[in-house]
Order: structure tokens, then sequence, then C-alpha cells
């Protein structure tokens, strides 16, 4: 009997083992289920600045764009430059931000922290934060304690924006805890951003929290002057120089183009707005010619005007320059200037128009120089926008904050929360312009919320008067 016990046992030892080889044999080796840090960290900086900021996947990049009148559709109207949009229209950016972003950036962050490699998580979290204040301030209450769990829940509830943002500076400190432990890989080639400079990283890290921690200057329970504090001890640690701005570079070529070549390409009609361009001439701002190109037709500096009925001619208008345009042109993403403005304006809060002067005017000038503005080509700029006062200091900062980030939808953000630069509704608008982004049509049909009934102009927790 035992004899037989042992025989049987034997043969199902056999059959398990031999079935084991055999499924082994299904294992697509082309899709692995695990990989490593460096194979997963390029893919997912490819998505911020692909997907994320500059509108790849979807429409939101560009809708600030055209919420903030940079750009205009050379269609007839109601267009995105009116404010008409669909809810599914969106779909795509939510799509980019919690399956290609958050979801790729939450396997990587668990993966090198199973591994010891803390350099990626510092780098993952810090990205994770960037992403999960994107989703935010386009749009209000988002999933994300319950969220990215994949099949183990498809209806996460909503987060409240102030509890998002208390996680957002939270993964930004566990970022920078992460990068002080020097433990485990430091990135190389595959840090497409920094290539694995972990002191930019973290430089990158204080400049965000700055930046998060001034959108709160007018929220339920916060006041400018705590918000103004944060930040400054903040950039006390963040960037110095526009060697740590975070910036995707393209390649260019045929598949290897920066995202806003695409924008504005002939087939695309988007192209530069006049309220844009004609700001710059009247200013006489020196970096027109860098930012903005002449039309084709007529040589001039000609932007089209929102909310016109009629079709004109592609080639009369304005699209951006070379430096942000062409097909191998970097994207920025943050950059020092930024974090410059910032401390202008925090300055301003805490102390005065004259204190926040000098960082206004490094701020300026560190946009000039990466343009290649010569420092005799921005004196008469400087003799006309360069001094502070009282009356006009949050204006003038915000102002020219706008043209050093050009193209971010940070700008919507700053307008939002400042009212400035002052805009007027364009002509045929269909309603005031708007605070915030409509919930995805996907969203609301596989995970329906109370939050989603928002309208454009319904304003985020943070945007109060």
């Amino acid at each position: 009997m035992k004899k037989i016990v042992y025989t049987v046992a034997l043969v199902v030892f056999i059959i398990t083992a031999g079935c084991k080889k055999f499924i082994d044999v299904n294992n697509d080796p082309n899709r692995p289920i695990k990989v490593q840090e460096a194979l997963m960290l390029a893919p997912a900086e490819l998505v911020i600045s692909h997907r994320v900021v500059s509108g790849a996947e979807g429409l939101a990049p560009i809708l600030a764009q055209h919420y903030m009148q940079v750009v205009c559709l050379n269609q007839p109207t109601p267009n995105d430059g009116t404010f008409l949009l669909v809810n599914s229209q969106v779909d795509g950016d939510w799509t980019a931000l919690y399956v290609k972003s958050m979801n790729n950036l939450k396997v990587l962050i668990e993966t090198a922290k199973a591994n010891g490699n803390y350099n990626y998580t510092g780098i993952a979290k810090i990205l994770m934060a960037f992403s999960l204040a994107t989703t935010t301030d386009w749009w209000g209450d988002v999933p994300y304690t319950e969220a990215l769990k994949g099949g183990d829940d498809f209806t996460p509830a909503y987060d409240s924006q102030e509890d998002i943002y208390k996680t957002v500076q939270s993964l930004l400190d566990e970022g920078i805890a992460d990068i002080a432990k020097n433990e485990g890989k430091v990135p190389g080639n595959d840090d497409n951003f920094y290539g694995g400079d972990m002191d930019k990283w973290r430089k990158l890290a204080y400049t965000l929290k700055a930046r998060y921690y001034m959108h709160l200057t007018k929220a339920p329970g916060y006041t400018a002057t705590a918000q103004a504090d944060l930040a400054l001890q903040a950039l006390d640690k963040g960037m110095t120089s526009n060697n740590d701005d975070l910036k995707y570079t393209y390649p260019g070529g045929s598949g290897g183009e920066v995202q806003w070549y695409w924008s504005f390409d002939p087939v695309a009609t988007l192209v530069l707005s006049s309220t844009f361009v004609d700001t710059l001439k009247v200013r006489n701002d020196p970096r027109l010619p860098v930012m903005v190109a002449k039309a084709k037709n007529t040589g001039q500096y000609n932007g089209r005007k929102i909310g016109t009925v009629d079709v004109g001619n592609l080639q009369d208008y304005s699209v951006p320059g070379d430096f942000y345009r062409s097909d191998d042109a970097p994207n920025y993403i943050v950059n020092y200037s930024e974090a410059l403005f910032i401390k202008a304006e925090a300055t301003l809060i805490k102390i005065n128009a004259a204190a926040a002067q000098p960082f206004y005017t490094a701020a300026i000038t560190s946009h000039m120089e990466k343009l290649g503005i010569s420092t005799a080509a921005s004196a008469p700029y400087f003799a006309a926008r360069g001094t502070l006062t009282t009356a006009n200091a949050l204006q003038r900062i915000i102002e020219e904050k706008v043209i050093a980030n050009f193209l971010s939808t940070e700008n919507w953000n700053d307008w939002r929360r400042t009212g400035f630069p002052v805009l007027q509704k364009p002509s045929n608008a269909l309603s005031d312009i708007p605070r915030r982004l409509l919930y995805p049509q996907s969203e609301r049909n596989s995970n329906p919320q109370p939050q989603q009934s928002a309208k454009l102009t319904d304003r985020v927790w943070w945007d109060k008067q």
C-alpha cells in the first residue's frame, strides 16, 4: 500500500513539475512582469513631459493656454477659446495622469523600495507629487487614497483638495528624505531630466514645495503670510540657477519632436493669440523675436483675435518661435525663473515691494539670459517694467512670471489665485473665463461622484476671493 502511495506521489510531483515548466514556456520575455527601476524611470519622465505637461494624450495643457488667452484656434466659434468643452474631451488627460503617470510611478516606488534603491523612490515620489498636484489643480477633489489599486477598487472615493495638498507636501518630504539616505543605485542615462544629479532633484522638490505653498495663499483656513513664510523657507534649499531647470530635451526628427511642435503644426489650426502677441509688442519686450515667429505671409508678428467668427489663412498668424517649438526644443516643466518669481511674491507678502525688487529683477534676468537676450537689449525694458511699487508689485510679478512660464499651466493657477494678468472675456464666449476643468466623461461613467456636477466656472477649494 505504501509503495502505491509513494508511486502516486511521485507521479503527481512529476506532473506538477512538468506543468510548471510547460506553463513557464508561455511567459513572454518581451513583456516581463517585473523590470528594473532604470527601465521604468525613463518612460515615466517621458509621460510627464509629453502627455501630462504638453498634451499628447489629452487637451488640458492646451485648454489652459486658451483660458489664459495665449493661443487661438483658426476655426469658427464656438470653440475651445470661447469655452466650448464637453466632458469627454479631457478623458485622455485623466488617463495620462492616473494610468500612465501615477500608476507606473507607484510601481516604481514599490520596486525601488523593495530593492533598497532610494534615489529612485525619491525621484518617483517627487514626480508623483507633481502629477497629483496637477490633477487636483485641474479638477479639485480627486481620488488618491483609495485609487491606484487596479482591479481591487474600480470606484475609489474622492479625497478633498485640502487633503490632496497635504499628501503632495508629504510626498515631497518623503522624496527629499529618500534622496538624503543616499542608498542603492543612482540613476544615469535613464534619468532624462537630470542625468542622476540627485542634488538637482532635491532642489526641484523644495521648489515644488514653495509652488504648492503659494497656491494656498487664499485657501480657507490658510493665510498668505504663513504660506509665504513656508515658501521662502523651502526656496532657501530650492533652485539656484537656470541649470536647475526641470526640462525634457527632445532629439528631434521623425517621432522625436517636442509635442508643442505638433500642437502648432499647420494642420492643427492652433496659432498664438493677438492678446499674447500684442502684449509683447506694446511693451517692446526684447524677447518677442525669440518667443514668437513672424507670420509667413506678412512677415509681421501677428496673433489671431480670440472669438473671431471667420476662418483666416494660417500663414497670416504667428506661432511660437523655435526656442519653444522647433522639433528638438526642450520642454520646460519647472524653471528657475519661476522659483525667483515665487520668492519675489512671497517677499512682497512678508515685507514689501522694495524687498521683493531684487528677486523680481533676477527672475526677469534669468529668463532673458536663457533666451540669449543681451544686457544692452534688455536695459530699456527694465527701465519701463523693472521697478516695483506698492501699487503695481503683485500685478507686475505675475505678469512677468507668465512670460517666463510660457506654455505652462502654472500660469492658469496664478491667474485663478491672484486675478493677474488682467483678462477680458473674449468675443462670443459661452461663459466667464473657466476656473477648472470638467470631470472626464469616462470617470463619470465608471465612478460617479457628487463632485462631478461642477461647471467650468465653479471655483476649486483653494481658488477663493
